[in-house]
């Protein structure tokens, strides 16, 4: 079953460099109605600042 989730109610997280919109549980925001989307971690609404953003990383749970 396909859930919308208008914009004004997604979760949004501000890092000063990173504004983002998550469309399902990701890092610290967890919904429990919203998670199972097999090997798809994230989807994400991003705006970086320029010349910013985040050096490669590990994400737990991934091998």
């Amino acid at each position: 079953m396909i859930r919308i989730i208008p914009a004004d109610k997604r979760h949004f997280s501000d890092f000063e460099w990173l504004k983002t919109y998550w469309l399902f549980s990701f890092y610290d925001y967890y919904d429990q109605g919203n998670t199972g989307f097999g090997t798809l971690r994230v989807f994400n609404d991003d705006a970086v600042e320029p010349g910013k953003g985040f050096p490669a990383h590990p994400h737990l749970g991934l091998r």
